[in-house]
């Protein structure tokens, strides 16, 4: 088991972010996670019909399966190790274990175009 099934195991158990899953998210993590962990807490991990976005402080990033648009991913991760992921794609990932995605009952590629 790696460092995110951990953490994830940890979040599915409490349904909820409790300290512990905290410390593991951040000993996995570092500030990826503790970035992570401020979107979600602020509810910042959108689902659409079409896309999860996760909403940062310049710009929204589309987050399908763990693979994230923004730099960070493409750049400075590697696509083949699981514990390797940005902090968008960790977000949902948090988000979705502890049922605090928003939900909106809308195509993001159409909301998208009013931004």
């Amino acid at each position: 088991m790696n460092a995110v099934d951990r953490w994830e195991a940890a979040l599915a158990t409490e349904s909820e972010l409790t300290p512990e899953a905290v410390d593991r998210i951040l000993d996995a993590h570092g500030e990826r996670g503790a970035h992570a962990i401020e979107a979600v807490s602020e509810r910042r991990v959108k689902e659409y019909r079409d896309f999860t976005v996760v909403v940062g402080h310049d710009d929204e990033h589309v987050v399908e399966s763990d693979s994230c648009d923004c730099k960070d991913a493409e750049y400075n991760l590697d696509r083949d190790d699981p514990e390797q992921l940005c902090w968008h794609a960790i977000a949902v990932r948090i988000a979705r274990a502890i049922d605090a995605v928003d939900h909106h009952d809308m195509w993001y590629s159409d909301v998208r175009e009013f931004l």
